[in-house]
């Protein structure tokens, strides 16, 4: 079944991670997805890293979609407008819009004041975060707008509910993440009165190209981490996200959860939906209820 049979969507910041997860399911469930980033196979970013757009679609394609790969630098406004341009031409629509441009991985400086944080660095994070979403907002949304139900997510990393208790150990990251998730509560008011949705999504802990590189191991044995971080038993896969996603683009009530603040495991819970390997982690309520309390790592009960 291929329920988003005749949706196109935008994922912007497609390159890896959970960009790539949604990309790859979106396609799976039936969506023209156009896949932009600024890694290709001729061209890096200043991440540096070897995935590319091209392997993103690539993905796509084996999944059963289609992907279309774009190189766009979403801080530059021509580039934005001219993709968009291009969306309309090929396609005539836009239905959703996932706005995951991050890549400013390397910049955060933990647990720095910011009286010594790096001020560029710090500054172009917020820029890389913020101004992304904003810039590809103002020329998506016209576009989505014109039919009904159209869904824009806005991919953070915490839920309003933990982030609102818990500093996230850098003032540049911090004000990054809270202020997507608030930005998807703005758009959801904005987004009303043409019957479309904004929801602010994280995925938990990912088991994304970096971190399985920080940990030194591989999807297939990424258990091994535990050795070092016990309480990554409670990881999940970028896929895990993409489904979330997924879920909610093919709910015809998906507006129930317009404005709100959300996590790859509450709506696994909500649609049933599962991870690669079967499970279903509730990350969040493991970081507070488990992690932060200072227990054992023990996923029992939490996937």
């Amino acid at each position: 079944m291929k329920p988003l049979h005749g949706k196109v969507a935008l994922v912007a910041g497609g390159t890896r991670g959970a960009g790539r997860g949604i990309a790859v399911e979106l396609g799976a469930a039936g969506a023209i997805v156009y896949v932009t980033g600024r890694t290709t196979r001729t061209q890096r970013s200043e991440y540096n890293r070897p995935e590319t757009i091209e392997e993103t679609v690539e993905q796509i394609q084996a999944a059963g979609g289609e992907g279309i790969a774009v190189r766009v630098d979403h801080l530059e406004p021509g580039q934005v407008q001219a993709l968009i341009a291009r969306i309309e031409k090929e396609q005539g629509r836009l239905d959703i819009l996932v706005n995951d441009v991050w890549g400013a991985e390397y910049m955060a400086e933990w647990n720095v004041p910011v009286w010594e944080h790096s001020l560029e660095g710090g500054l172009r994070m917020l820029r890389l975060a913020v101004g992304t979403h904003i810039i590809t907002s103002h020329y998506a949304l016209p576009l989505l707008i014109r039919n009904k139900h159209g869904l824009v997510v806005e991919m953070t990393d915490g839920t309003a509910a933990y982030n609102d208790h818990n500093y996230r150990h850098s003032l540049f990251y911090d004000l990054a993440k809270t202020s997507v998730t608030r930005m998807a509560r703005s758009l959801s008011h904005e987004l009303l009165p043409y019957q479309c949705t904004a929801v602010a999504l994280t995925p938990g802990w990912m088991r994304s190209e970096i971190m399985l590189d920080h940990y030194g191991v591989t999807e297939a044995n990424w258990r091994d981490a535990a050795e070092k971080e016990p309480h990554f038993i409670i990881s999940e896969t970028p896929r895990y996200v993409g489904r979330a996603v997924a879920a909610l683009a093919a709910d015809p009530e998906a507006a129930r959860w317009s404005g709100h603040s959300v996590s790859s495991g509450q709506l696994a819970q909500d649609y049933h939906f599962y991870d690669l390997d079967g499970s279903q982690p509730d990350c969040w309520r493991y970081v507070v209820e488990v992690q932060d309390a200072g227990k054992p790592a023990d996923a029992s009960g939490y996937r």
